[in-house]
């Protein structure tokens, strides 16, 4: 008996471990995002839109956590957006953001109606339903005073949204980590943007967040997103590696090598008697290797680029707490 309970306390011991690993990661990955992309400054107010999915409650955890020790002052106002769909818990968010404290707002707006009424049977809602929702945040956001609207994209959206302008759209275009809304008004930041859907999913389940599953668009069985998912899924199974390879693409483009005339000059192109940068490469023997296999925390950090000196994620010194709370 004494064997079977040494053995379950190892077991306990290493999911401890593992969690706190996996919590470390996505933390560093948030703050590096934030960091790279100056998503956060000091005195702004971040609205967080939660949907009850598991993205956005694990990018408001993680946030609540980086404000606590961040160099910077910045608030947090969490918002939901009831869309009346039947069947929808309305007491579940309400109560969790009041359980951890955190300042909250649920908008009640009957956009399934609207989507209903409008889209045929069979076709996708995912289009009107996000510029519907996207223009009441952002009412809200002034309401609020909110000078950041923070959504919960992660890395494998960031990539899916890739693939889909590329095969059906016919743009080489994703998501940014920050964007300025179409009117100008509102900075819209993705602090998720480095992190894996795979680690998200574990997270949420460690964290136990009381996941509302969403019946307007996620069970829509035609969806093209959900085609690219399973394929970007796949080779993640069957190429380790090459997920990571893909993201970095993204931080690595070359607009010489492309075929856009508007991002690089083609048609005044010259020759010249000095080294031209990233000049033909149609003689070399070009060289492709396996990307290298995903890597975990410290690993990871030795291999990216040198940060900023001040990083979101250093602590504070004793006696400097936020003034922000959470």
């Amino acid at each position: 008996m004494s064997e079977q309970n040494a053995v379950l306390d190892d077991k306990a011991k290493k999911a401890v471990f593992e969690g706190n690993k996996l919590a470390k990661r996505l933390r560093h990955h948030v703050g590096d995002a934030i960091n790279d992309f100056n998503m956060i400054e000091q005195g702004d107010r971040v609205m967080v839109c939660l949907s009850g999915g598991k993205d956005s409650y694990t990018m408001l955890d993680i946030l609540l956590g980086l404000q606590k020790s961040a160099p910077i002052d910045f608030s947090i106002v969490a918002v939901n957006l009831d869309q009346k769909q039947p069947g929808f818990p309305e007491d579940v968010l309400p109560g969790y953001l009041a359980s951890i404290g955190v300042e909250y707002r649920i908008i009640e707006e009957d956009t399934y109606s609207i989507v209903k009424k409008l889209v045929p049977e069979g076709k996708t809602t995912c289009s009107l339903c996000s510029r519907l929702r996207r223009g009441i945040l952002y009412r809200v956001a002034d309401e609020l005073g909110a000078t950041k609207i923070a959504l919960g994209h992660h890395r494998d959206d960031i990539l899916h949204t890739l693939f889909l302008n590329m095969f059906y759209g016919g743009k080489l275009k994703s998501m940014p980590p920050k964007l300025v809304s179409d009117d100008g008004k509102h900075m819209v930041i993705r602090p998720l943007a480095y992190c894996r859907e795979k680690d998200i999913i574990r997270y949420a389940d460690l964290r136990q967040f009381p996941i509302i599953p969403c019946n307007l668009c996620g069970s829509q069985p035609n969806l093209q997103r959900q085609v690219v998912k399973e394929m970007v899924n796949d080779w993640d199974k069957r190429f380790p590696g090459r997920v990571e390879s893909m993201f970095r693409a993204l931080q690595n483009v070359v607009p010489s090598h492309l075929c856009d005339t508007n991002l690089f000059d083609f048609a005044g192109l010259q020759t010249g008697d000095s080294p031209f940068e990233n000049g033909d490469t149609a003689f070399d023997k070009e060289e492709f290797r396996d990307p290298p296999l995903p890597v975990e925390d410290g690993e990871e950090a030795a291999q990216t680029p040198a940060r900023r000196t001040i990083s979101i994620l250093d602590s504070r010194k004793p006696g400097e707490g936020s003034a922000c709370g959470a």
